[in-house]
């Protein structure tokens, strides 16, 4: 009887050690915390997927939006990451949207005692930068806010109104970034900004890179076609442990009667057929954020399916990744 017991014991032992160890397993991938209450470590946040206008999109009446309008499906806020360190109390934006109010207190419900510690901008197209009048004496009245920028981005606010009005009354402060060069706003965690071709006609625009201790990230939301481009992102995903990609139109035909190379975005059948050669592994890294309202990937269930039962991914607001 004594030796059953031991070999019972034994067995009880060896299987809560096999799942100990298979959930520290699962921590090197990319993880869902969206239910997790408070955040205890370095860690990404989606805040949106929606292209610069959201979803649904303003005077919109095609079966696209209808499900929204008609509240048979939740609306999305526009594409934004939060970045939070837990042990400084600190958090950071991606990008200042037309949603950065909502994107802001989701921060706040994740890290109570957390302030805004600084903002990042990818370009001066709508969706990534005009959050920023919300910092002003109309709104928040924010005390010099951080607001990292690129060199023509830097003179487009300080020479264009409302934007230098902001500066003028302190209610942010700019941070000149410069190419490829890492910025470290934490203890535990790095971010540099990399340039990216993409309709220029206010700003550069660049993505960005951020580096926890254990796990880093890329962030593209908006850049013209990869071979435009003079990097292998294939190099770029494998190196990294998430990539969050321009998932703006699905494929060609979205836009009837619009001349599609005037916003040459990747099409997602695009992404999907130049990575088919990556490792599965490097595939799953892969999330693609920044969808236009008529991508179907947002309200055809069919579509959506396909993604999911594929190695690729699409974005999920709310979905938290260890750094």
């Amino acid at each position: 009887m004594r030796t059953l017991r031991k070999v019972v014991l034994g067995i009880f032992i060896l299987g809560t050690t096999f799942l100990f160890f298979g959930c520290e397993e699962q921590n090197t991938t990319s993880l869902d915390h969206a239910n997790d209450s408070i955040i205890s470590r370095p860690a990404l946040m989606v805040l949106g997927i929606a292209q610069d206008a959201g979803y649904p999109q303003i005077n919109c009446q095609k079966k696209c939006c209808q499900k929204v309008w008609d509240k048979i499906q939740d609306p999305e806020m526009v594409s934004c990451l939060g970045i939070l360190d837990q042990e400084e109390n600190k958090y950071w934006l991606i990008d200042a949207t037309p949603d950065i109010k909502s994107q802001l207190q989701l921060l706040k419900e994740k890290m109570p005692d957390g302030k805004l510690a600084g903002v990042f901008i990818t370009h001066a197209h709508m969706g990534h930068y005009t959050g920023l009048m919300e910092l002003g004496r109309e709104a928040w009245g924010a005390p010099g806010i951080p607001v990292y920028v690129m060199p023509r981005m830097k003179k487009y606010l300080e020479t264009n109104g409302p934007w230098d009005q902001l500066i003028s009354l302190g209610n942010i402060t700019l941070q000149e970034m410069k190419a490829d060069s890492s910025i470290t706003i934490s203890k535990a965690i790095k971010i540099a900004p990399f340039a990216v071709p993409h309709r220029d006609e206010y700003s550069e625009t660049v993505g960005f890179r951020i580096a926890g201790p254990k796990y880093s990230s890329i962030f593209i939301p908006d850049i013209d076609k990869w071979e435009k481009w003079d990097r292998k992102v294939e190099e770029l995903i494998q190196e990294n442990d998430y990539a969050f990609l321009d998932g703006t139109f699905f494929k060609s035909d979205e836009l009837p009667g619009r001349n599609m190379s005037e916003i040459p975005h990747p099409f997602i059948e695009e992404s999907i057929n130049k990575f088919k050669t990556l490792k599965v592994t490097d595939q799953g890294k892969i999330h693609f954020i920044h969808l236009n309202h008529t991508n179907p990937l947002l309200w055809d269930e069919t579509e959506k399916s396909q993604i999911e039962k594929s190695n690729f991914n699409l974005a999920k607001a709310s979905s938290i990744f260890s750094l």
